[in-house]
């Protein structure tokens, strides 16, 4: 049986889906021939509708977010600009840090990104161990975000659970104006302002921008700041081939106010955890990356995209320990576009490789109040990774393409720790070399069927590979924890197209995980944030779905559900209890009206349908809830536009999000992150 107590939620979907097999939304597939003779979408400017028709040619499930999606409202956050995409599940839980997880990737992780790869430009915001940080992220920097879910991801190289986000940065031939400036403000002493400057001239043309961010923050010990600057400049050399170089940078500084009980989360949500308060929770990060990267057709069938990149990052962290890390990565990929015909048959192809490396100099001190104590850890972390990857398609007919690839996949992990002077009341430092190394290979089979309308259906089997990271694997004396990479098989399905007022995304998928790498919150005080573990056989399996319905010509209803079947197989521990986390039933909904006058009014739904388990031996649930929201605009001339985003209108208290544990009744439990309150902040925007 494909899905457990799924009657209510497919009720749902087929009553959505009936009026004209309808689901889906900003990110649905549209084709070629649908963007010449349809009108407009305000949301789909041509550099983001080529990037859709691209996106299309893949068997699976994709995305595309324009940065006119969320423009109108307050998105300081890769939750603000991922809200509409349905099987990712990316909640704030304080400041920019964010739980993101797609069908069920890095479900338990307390902290940090683990099990997708985002990017931007291509370059990296994971370490080269995997391991990856939400904040020095600005999506006011994104011309649009691709998002590919799973072994869709296979274009990037890489074999992940969860897939890959890349959030493409404008040129001076795509920003929607020569210069643009906007300034948004509200609740919580939040002020945010960015701008930005486009300019061509003959072969050449550059984009840089700057943004600037400070709040207060709803809870207690929550202020924030935080600088970003980004410079994109390129220069053609005739038609389809260019060279271009990325500079960007941040900084930021994040007061943490911690987890607290489900209790104090719903009847004290302002407050913050006593400990990151006495301690001064907090994190300080600042980092430089580039990449020079060039797109160059061969020939009229081949085209060859490559770049090479570093990236600097320096991490002040205080914590149950002050953390201070310093890494360098870098990196080269290359990947090869051919079109042609074999056996008498339209074939198209991409292969490529990507290397990359980095080192992390990591040391710790006692926390003195924010302060550096003594001197407790040092080490330095090496890894690398290498991906050799293919994918084809053969047209077996006009409409129907045969899809097979996969990638060869290596990651290296060494380690060596140093001894330092006994610390009283620490567990003693030590010296140790170790390093691991692991290999596979990830295939890759699908199809893909489109009718002479567009609509599209697919169908594909993806094998996925994570090694553990460096923070998993937490050396001992011993060595290494005796982890081994998680291994997973997803069978996936679905449907996409338009049809007149309709745009519809749909998709089904089942993963079938061996060694899961899962997390619990251990005992953070006593100098062990999170443990990692193989689990055994577990199962990922669930529904996505969304739908874009326009009607009387001005108004626009946007739905998406996720239904997520996450549960252990059989497992020796858990037997097959559910998995903590994500929610079973994830539901969004704002419907749009844009009157004659320029203006806009649009109220959304976010909606738990359900409590969501905390713990793996399935004793304790956090409440379901629905946060009801308002957003509003208006145009008022060419190129200057207003907005207010009033959030949580109702002022409900809830749990966002929260970290897993082993069994509720035994652990500490002070793992709940409150929802923000009642929120306002308004916006203007200038172009021109």
């Amino acid at each position: 049986m494909l899905l457990k107590t799924t009657a209510a939620p497919c009720a749902l979907l087929l009553a959505a889906l009936a009026p004209a097999a309808a689901f889906a939304q900003d990110q649905a597939t549209q084709l070629d021939e649908i963007i010449v003779t349809a009108v407009r979408n305000p949301e789909d400017p041509p550099v983001v509708a080529e990037t859709r028709a691209r996106l299309s040619r893949t068997p699976g499930a994709v995305a595309v977010v324009s940065a006119e999606a969320y423009r109108d409202r307050y998105a300081p956050n890769l939750a603000d600009v991922l809200r509409d995409v349905p099987g990712v599940y990316a909640e704030k839980k304080w400041g920019g840090d964010i739980r993101l997880s797609i069908r069920g990737s890095g479900i338990g992780n307390s902290s940090h990104n683990r099990g997708t790869l985002l990017a931007q430009d291509g370059i990296p915001f994971n370490e080269a161990d995997g391991f990856g940080d939400f904040q020095l992220i600005d999506p006011s920097i994104a011309r649009y975000t691709e998002v590919y879910k799973g072994g869709n991801a296979l274009r990037f190289g890489g074999a992940l659970l969860g897939g890959a986000i890349n959030l493409v940065t404008p040129t001076g031939r795509t920003a929607g104006a020569e210069n643009s400036f906007r300034i948004d403000g509200g609740s919580y002493g939040t002020l945010r302002a960015h701008a930005e400057v486009a300019r061509t001239s003959g072969d050449w043309d550059v984009f840089a921008a700057a943004t600037g961010q400070k709040a207060d923050g709803w809870r207690d010990q929550s202020n924030g700041q935080q600088q970003y600057g980004s410079l994109n400049i390129g220069r053609r050399f005739g038609e389809d081939r260019e060279v271009r170089l990325y500079v960007s940078g941040g900084y930021v500084h994040q007061e943490i106010p911690g987890s607290v009980s489900l209790s104090d989360a719903l009847t004290k949500p302002k407050a913050a955890n006593p400990t990151n308060k006495a301690m001064a929770y907090q994190r300080d990060m600042a980092s430089v990356r580039s990449t020079l990267q060039t797109r160059w057709r061969l020939n009229e069938e081949t085209v060859f995209e490559g770049g090479i990149y570093g990236t600097w990052k320096d991490l002040d962290h205080p914590i149950f320990q002050v953390v201070d890390q310093q890494s360098r990565n870098y990196g080269v990929f290359g990947r090869l576009d051919w079109t042609g015909r074999a056996f008498g048959k339209a074939v198209d192809a991409f292969y490529g490789v990507s290397y990359r490396s980095g080192d992390l100099d990591a040391n710790q001190w006692l926390n003195l109040a924010g302060s550096h104590g003594a001197h407790t850890a040092q080490s330095r972390q090496n890894a690398t990774g290498l991906d050799v990857f293919a994918e084809g398609r053969l047209f077996v007919t006009d409409r129907l393409a045969l899809v097979a690839g996969g990638s060869f996949g290596r990651a290296e992990r060494d380690y060596q720790s140093y001894a330092l002077p006994p610390v009283p009341g620490v567990a003693a430092s030590f010296n140790l070399t170790t390093g691991k190394t692991w290999d596979w290979f990830a295939p890759r089979l699908g199809l893909l069927w489109q009718t002479d309308g567009g609509t599209q259906a697919y169908a594909n089997v993806t094998r996925s590979v994570e090694p553990p990271n460096f923070s998993a694997l937490s050396p001992t004396t011993q060595g290494f924890q005796p982890l081994v990479p998680q291994e997973a098989v997803t069978w996936e399905a679905g449907l996409r197209g338009k049809r007149d007022a309709f745009t519809w995304d749909v998709s089904i998928y089942r993963a079938d995980l061996d060694h899961e790498l899962l997390n619990f919150a251990v005992n953070p005080a006593a100098g062990i944030p999170a443990a990692t573990f193989n689990a055994g056989p577990t199962v990922h399996q669930g529904i996505e779905a969304g739908l874009d319905w326009r009607f009387a010509d001005r108004f626009r209803l946007r739905q998406t559900y996720s239904f997520s079947d996450f549960h252990f197989d059989g497992d020796k521990v858990y037997g097959d209890h559910d998995l903590p986390v994500v929610p079973p039933h994830l539901y969004r909904a704002e419907l749009r009206y844009d009157a004659a006058g320029g203006w806009f009014v649009a109220p959304s739904l976010e909606w738990s349908m359900a409590d969501s388990w905390v713990d793996y031996q399935n004793t304790l649930k956090a409440p379901s809830y629905a946060v009801a929201s308002l957003n509003a605009g208006w145009t008022v001339s060419d190129g200057v536009s207003l907005f207010v985003d009033l959030r949580n209108l109702t002022d409900e208290r809830y749990v966002s999000n929260f970290s897993a544990v082993t069994d509720a009744r035994v652990a500490s439990t002070a793992v709940f992150f409150p929802g923000d309150g009642r929120s306002l902040f308004l916006g203007l925007r200038l172009a021109y």
